[in-house]
């Protein structure tokens, strides 16, 4: 086993990049909470894969968006053993953007698990799919921006159009509830528009709107170009300390197989750890998974998201809760779904 897979549980909580940002909520695991107030396995991310590894290799099928920068950590995983120490034998099956074939192909026994955003799944989930969600795995990705000159702050957005690729995606559904906590109603005060992501800096310089909002690598690009400022990411408020992408896995896995769930999900948290400490690596080595970018520019979006944060058990729990109840404000969930109770209901902590 090479070297560089070894990640101790210490070195992992220091691989934060937001350990300045907002106060920690209880029970999440970053830089600056000194371990306090912790309700995970004291041994969770302990060197190698630990009591999680299975007995025989076991083929397993997941469900992931192959060219997503923010899942590059788990695309390269097996470069540094995380999946092969755990005895799994890892089938990538790519869906792209498509939550909902993603989300199927885990319930009707196409795939044992996936990798996605929470703001897409929890719409989806609230729908009665059989799948559970075992952890969160950080931060970031999600960035709303302006022109120059224009709006600087959620509140200067009421009246505004905002431009946006999908009007289910995460990014609009969190957008949508951060203009609602700084009082602009998402559904009445602002116009949402469609358009390809390839389009947006476009129709924002011809003004035919204000904002954008998008995932990286192309929402980071506009970052540093001259002219673009950016309004705000899914990183700011408390949504610092939460994680933005979870793993799901097939509901009857977890009762007929939990092992094998708990396998997939400890060989991820710790594929995550790595990019939070070797960024460069993980940019070099997905580079060719990656379209029109280079190693630099992953490993530059890499840093700017919090691949050191992981929940999972209570914690997890209180972060979907967090999630759902704001969804439920902005009416993307149903009006009788109780926060809480559906967070619960929606998760499994296999990492026991």
């Amino acid at each position: 086993m090479p070297n560089n897979y070894l990640v101790s549980r210490r070195h992992f909580l220091g691989y934060s990049a937001a350990s300045a940002m907002a106060a920690t909520l209880p029970g999440r695991v970053f830089a600056d909470d000194h371990m306090a107030g912790m309700q995970m396995p004291g041994d969770l991310l302990q060197d190698g894969p630990g009591k999680w590894a299975l007995a025989k290799p076991t083929h397993v099928r997941l469900a992931v968006n192959l060219n997503a920068i923010c899942l590059a950590p788990v695309v390269v995983a097996d470069q540094h053993n995380f999946f092969k120490a755990h005895n799994l034998e890892v089938e990538f099956v790519n869906f792209g953007n498509s939550t909902e074939l993603l989300l199927e192909s885990i319930a009707t026994g196409k795939a044992e698990a996936a990798i996605g955003m929470a703001l897409r799944w929890l719409k989806a989930l609230e729908q009665g799919f059989d799948v559970k969600l075992t952890a969160g795995t950080h931060g970031g990705c999600m960035r709303l921006l302006a022109r120059d000159g224009g709006p600087t702050t959620l509140e200067q957005l009421k009246g505004k159009t905002i431009g946006v690729t999908d009007m289910a995606g995460a990014d609009k559904n969190f957008f949508s509830l951060m203009l609602k906590k700084h009082g602009v109603d998402p559904n009445t005060d602002v116009d949402w528009r469609v358009f390809p992501q390839d389009l947006l800096p476009m129709v924002l310089e011809k003004g035919e709107i204000q904002a954008a909002s998008g995932s990286d690598p192309v929402m980071w690009r506009l970052t540093q170009k001259p002219g673009y400022r950016e309004i705000g990411t899914n990183l700011m408020d408390e949504y610092a300390r939460l994680s933005c992408c979870v793993v799901g896995t097939r509901g009857s896995l977890i009762r007929e197989q939990p092992e094998v769930a708990a396998a997939i999900t400890h060989a991820i948290l710790q594929a995550h750890a790595y990019a939070a400490k070797h960024p460069e690596a993980i940019g070099s080595e997905f580079n060719g998974q990656a379209l029109n970018t280079t190693p630099q520019e992953i490993a530059s979006v890499l840093k700017t998201h919090t691949h050191g944060h992981y929940s999972v058990g209570n914690a997890f729990v209180n972060e979907i809760d967090v999630y759902a109840r704001d969804l439920k404000a902005i009416n993307v969930l149903r009006p009788e779904t109780d926060p809480l109770l559906f967070a619960k209901g929606i998760t499994s902590n296999v990492l026991v």
